[in-house]
């Protein structure tokens, strides 16, 4: 593979629940002014201790699953959900433990297996966030009344799922030129414009016919961030972007970088404020407008070079037809040849270089190079010199077209991996259970 685009450290755990067990007696937290703890909203909210909540295929999901899950999301968000968001609550576990039943019995299939030193790596990383050993944080989970095993079947389920999607439809993922050089032009035509630090919420519409209520269940989402409930612990939850993960930070985008609609929704957006939920590739996107900041200034140049070099004592000729195939190398993203260049010719890639950092020798034969043109053949100190430019950055503080080419690639496969939940969900037999998920206790 020539890049991963989906990280499999359950980040979004990490970013809330490594946070909230930074807070002594984590079982204890409060999550209303009655000072009620996570069981107690649980008990509230009408799940049954003990019963079946869905039959997945072969797999059965209890009551006491949702109920694990319902105090694993109440603690990562750190207690911020209101008592009257808990039938939302309810019907996201109950959603998330059939995709993961569904998501694992397809990697099985493929003899796909998670090992337990992978799952491990992951708790590591996230007591690390909070500056506590494993054991640790199994102990604050125990004294929340949560099994770290409820974890560790996330955890296998995010590692499991993205590495499926990547090994059966990366090949059907195409990234052309000519769709990074139009988001490239739009966002240099549009560098003269502010910036923003976005977060996004993204709610797939499974079903068209659907559309509406998707649409109504989007503003139920926008409802709760109004009575308080944080846009990162919405996002955290409910989001099916692979942003979820870091609470549906985007971080710095700028004008004429996302989709058209979604560019025109934040452009009018004082910072602080969310848009409404717009449609959008087969979903609904909630955006929010954090912050805005004048557009960068044009700056020094930077180039990402690959550059090779033979020993002069290949001769004139055959040095020159070696770097000839700098280019067809293709040092630029796999860090290395495909191809031997021949014995006697090095090359390496050189990164995010200005030109002060070039031999001063060389940077004539450089400096009025765009990307995909490569500088004649230089000789000095006893070697034939060359370098071809992968990437420019104008000095507008643009991103890589490497980074945009990823962005592009991740959002294309994760189209596709969410199609191919669908497809095995309509494949399945998923048997969600009469007793009551979505209405609390009177």
């Amino acid at each position: 593979m020539r890049f991963s685009v989906i990280s499999s450290v359950a980040y979004f755990i990490a970013t809330g629940l490594a946070a909230a067990l930074l807070t002594p007696a984590a079982a204890q937290i409060q999550t209303n002014s009655e000072g009620l703890t996570s069981d107690q909203v649980i008990e509230r909210s009408g799940v049954p201790p003990s019963a079946v909540a869905a039959v997945v295929n072969d797999a059965v999901v209890t009551t006491f699953d949702v109920r694990q899950r319902m105090k694993l999301m109440l603690i990562s968000a750190g207690g911020q959900i209101p008592p009257e968001a808990m039938p939302q609550i309810q019907a996201q576990a109950l959603r998330d433990l059939i995709e993961e039943r569904l998501k694992l019995q397809e990697t099985g299939k493929w003899d796909l297996v998670v090992g337990e030193d992978e799952v491990q790596n992951d708790l590591s990383l996230m007591a690390a966030q909070s500056n506590i050993t494993v054991d640790q944080m199994v102990d604050e989970l125990g004294n929340a009344g949560i099994s770290v095993n409820t974890l560790k079947e996330q955890i296998r389920s995010q590692i499991a799922w993205p590495q499926l999607v990547q090994g059966r439809y990366r090949d059907r993922v195409r990234v052309n030129e000519d769709e990074i050089e139009t988001t490239l032009e739009r966002m240099r035509e549009d560098v003269s414009k502010e910036q923003f630090l976005v977060s996004e919420i993204c709610i797939p519409v499974d079903n068209p016919s659907q559309a509406q209520e998707y649409y109504q269940g989007s503003l139920q989402l926008i409802e709760q961030m109004r009575r308080g409930v944080p846009f990162a612990v919405v996002a955290q939850q409910f989001s099916a972007c692979t942003t979820a993960a870091v609470g549906g930070d985007l971080g710095w985008v700028r004008a004429g970088e996302l989709d058209e609609e979604l560019d025109n929704a934040i452009r009018t957006l004082p910072p602080g404020s969310v848009t409404n939920p717009i449609p959008s590739d087969g979903a609904f996107i909630i955006l929010a407008v954090r912050d805005k900041r004048a557009a960068a200034i044009a700056g020094e140049p930077t180039f990402t070079l690959a550059y090779a070099s033979a020993d002069e004592s290949l001769g004139n000729a055959a040095a020159h037809a070696a770097l000839e195939n700098i280019e067809t190398a293709e040092v630029c993203f796999s860090r290395g040849l495909r191809i031997d260049m021949g014995k006697g010719v090095g090359f390496s890639l050189l990164e995010n270089v200005t030109l002060d950092k070039i031999d001063e020798r060389f940077r004539p034969f450089i400096e009025d190079l765009e990307r995909g043109e490569q500088s004649t053949v230089i000789e000095a100190d006893g070697a034939y010199h060359s370098a071809y430019v992968c990437d420019k950055d104008e000095g507008l503080g643009l991103p890589s077209r490497a980074a945009i080419e990823n962005r592009i690639y991740s959002r294309q496969l994760e189209r596709i991996g969410q199609q191919y939940l669908r497809d095995i969900e309509r494949d399945s037999m998923v048997d969600i259970r009469s007793y009551n998920l979505t209405q609390p206790n009177g």
